[in-house]
């Protein structure tokens, strides 16, 4: 499960990242969680980010997790095509 970005806030720290099977599907998307969150949130990078899975995730959280990947949109996605090509990811480490 290769990270891609650290969101850290002073209250949070978000983790977004790519599951192995992922691979294997065509529609870009990321996982979120932030420790302790047993089932992450996944979030479809295209055609629109949007909610595909909300997870354990309050709305308030989702709304906020929502707003970082519409910034970061841009990088996810160029991570996600180095990720479908079999390449090693960087991690983006973001402190707000």
């Amino acid at each position: 499960m290769p990270k891609i970005l650290v969101y850290i806030t002073a209250k949070v720290v978000w983790t977004f990242l790519f599951w192995g099977s992922d691979s294997n599907e065509n529609r870009a998307h990321v996982h979120v969680g932030k420790k302790g969150t047993e089932n992450l949130c996944k979030i479809w990078l295209e055609p629109d980010v949007e909610i595909a899975v909300s997870g354990d995730l309050t709305i308030t959280q989702i709304n906020e997790i929502l707003l970082v990947t519409k910034k970061y949109r841009k990088q996810l996605l160029e991570q996600w095509n180095v990720f479908k090509n079999g390449k090693k990811v960087k991690i983006i480490k973001v402190y707000e």
